[in-house]
């Protein structure tokens, strides 16, 4: 093992979140969505068990959307033409992140509603 090799690699993927996060306008969505959740957690005091299932919902939702992009880049890389293929990848990989930042959702609504209706009703 290299750990300079090991450190570059991190850094690569660091560049990749950094441009992503710049020029991807459902990516700042996500991100937006996450500084939320993540001040809800705090504030309504979720437990330790419901942090892990929100933790990993917010790194699914964001590690799906960088795949999402890395697709959509990679089909734009190959052909710039309409192409019915190009489409189908492309839509398939949007309906993969829709999939799973809806399960996100509803596990939020899971942990957060009962919380919130608690706290102010």
């Amino acid at each position: 093992m290299n750990p300079k090799r090991l450190l570059h690699s991190f850094l690569y993927a660091w560049e990749g979140v950094k441009d992503v996060a710049k020029h991807e306008q459902n990516f700042k969505i996500h991100l937006f969505s996450t500084a939320v959740v993540i001040f809800a957690g705090i504030y309504l005091q979720i437990s330790t068990i419901e942090w892990l299932i929100i933790l990993f919902a917010i790194a699914g939702v964001l590690a799906m959307e960088l795949m999402n992009t890395a697709i959509e880049r990679a089909v734009d890389l190959v052909t710039t033409d309409t192409h019915p293929l190009a489409k189908k990848a492309k839509d398939a990989s949007a309906a993969a992140v829709f999939i799973f930042a809806a399960g996100a959702g509803a596990a939020g609504v899971i942990i957060f509603l009962p919380k919130l209706l608690t706290n102010f009703f």
